[in-house]
């Protein structure tokens, strides 16, 4: 655990001076064009690239030298950085840098989370893995907080001294992961002939147990309806309030997230880990649901905390099950299967949100739309109760889907019926 901890430290340093700089970059680019357009250009390039490398990934983790392609990835992010930071002091920075250099630290930060995360279940006792992955969450909670702190450091050392303040951070993550020794399996896992080798193993792996295969749907499906409500909630907000209270109340989000991995990281989840995942689909699809009742900041104030607080739960859950479900020599395949599958979910609900809540759901709920007396009654009628529509429907999806995966016996069975691996020697006592 203490090893651990020291890991988690540096790395987490690095986190927030990554979030700084990424926040402040995209300030830069919407100030100096003035383009929403070139603004998403950058979540494009934060996203699509990692996607793709993840089961390159996690067969190369399952190859080689965790700890190695750590201090690889976070060199290749510091590459990046330095770049940018070299084009701001010549004064010759633009757009499609960043483009390249945020695309660059994305495939970094795929392969750095799959070792990392291969890398945890090796250090810890199986026992505290649960709170493990509880603090790991923390770094999102640290990712939604990162413009409350950035805005002010832009104003205070400007965008040159932001990208120093991340270079640092990094500097600290390297310090620390390549000054700390690692036990051997934990870095490099015996090779096994069980499966194939290469990026297909992971799926098949996954595809000869029922059990992950339903865990890995139901954890896509989720991260498809999350990724749903994240991308509307800030129009849903504005709809009703202005640009200074959808800050209060996005910062108020943040916190139920941050809570949330406190709560993981001193709970760990529940004995029977598939329940952390049907509590944190029931409370995510009624928190949802509760978004949508009334255009009101007060609700917002109390529903999104709340449902951000399931996020840290369905991760801890999921990420457990399988570190301590898969066969150490092939963690990092699967892991790189699971993420490229459940990332997908983002971009895919980000190109579908526009259509459905412009084309279709604000029609249906305008005033005298074709649900205005129906279920307009209930939730209101006018600007922002279209995808106030949405909320509901996505809440109730997610019910759906903790039904579905509560009817599927493979996966309601799956502590007991599909037995732990061994990762590690575990102590004899605490």
């Amino acid at each position: 655990m203490r090893t651990f901890g020291i890991i988690w430290g540096g790395q987490l340093v690095s986190v927030i001076g990554s979030a700084l700089s990424a926040f402040v970059i995209g300030v830069w680019v919407y100030l100096g064009t003035g383009s929403v357009t070139q603004f998403v250009l950058i979540q494009f390039c934060a996203a699509v690239p990692g996607i793709l490398v993840s089961p390159v990934a996690g067969v190369i983790t399952d190859r080689w030298d965790r700890k190695r392609i750590m201090l690889a990835a976070d060199l290749g992010a510091g590459v990046a950085t330095a770049i940018l930071l070299t084009l701001v002091v010549t004064d010759s920075l633009s757009v499609w840098p960043i483009y390249l250099t945020t695309a660059l630290s994305s495939a970094c930060n795929s392969f750095h989370l799959i070792a990392y995360t291969a890398l945890v279940p090796s250090l810890v006792p199986k026992k505290h893995l649960g709170r493990v992955n509880g603090l790991m969450q923390i770094t999102q909670g640290v990712q939604i907080a990162a413009p409350l702190v950035a805005g002010a450091l832009l104003q205070l050392v400007g965008l040159r001294g932001v990208l120093v303040v991340d270079l640092v951070s990094m500097a600290v993550a390297v310090g620390t992961l390549a000054v700390t020794r690692l036990p051997e399996d934990a870095v490099q896992p015996a090779p096994s002939d069980k499966a194939p080798s290469g990026f297909m193993a992971g799926l098949r792996y996954l595809g000869g147990r029922p059990g992950l295969v339903n865990l890995v749907v139901v954890f896509c499906a989720f991260n498809f309806l999350f990724a749903i409500a994240g991308g509307l909630v800030q129009p849903l907000i504005l709809s009703f309030s202005s640009p200074a209270t959808l800050g209060v109340l996005m910062a108020a989000g943040g916190s139920g997230l941050f809570v949330g991995s406190l709560v993981m990281a001193a709970w760990g989840g529940p004995r029977r880990r598939v329940d952390g995942v049907y509590l944190g689909l029931v409370l995510g699809g009624f928190f949802l649901v509760l978004h949508s009742l009334y255009p009101s900041p007060w609700l917002i104030a109390v529903a999104a905390p709340c449902f951000l607080f399931t996020l840290p739960l369905m991760n801890t859950a999921c990420t457990t099950l399988i570190q301590t479900k898969v066969d150490p020599a092939f963690l990092g395949r699967v892991l790189g299967a699971v993420r490229m599958l459940v990332t997908a979910a983002t971009p895919v609900a980000y190109l579908l949100i526009g259509p459905l809540s412009d084309g279709v759901f604000e029609p249906l709920m305008a005033d005298g739309g074709p649900l205005a007396g129906s279920v307009g009654a209930v939730i209101g009628t006018g600007d922002g109760r279209g995808v106030a529509l949405i909320f509901l429907v996505v809440g109730v999806l997610m019910l759906a889907v903790a039904g579905y995966a509560y009817t599927r016996p493979r996966l309601r069975g799956i502590d007991v019926e599909l037995p732990d691996v061994e990762s590690r020697k575990e102590p004899a006592r605490d």
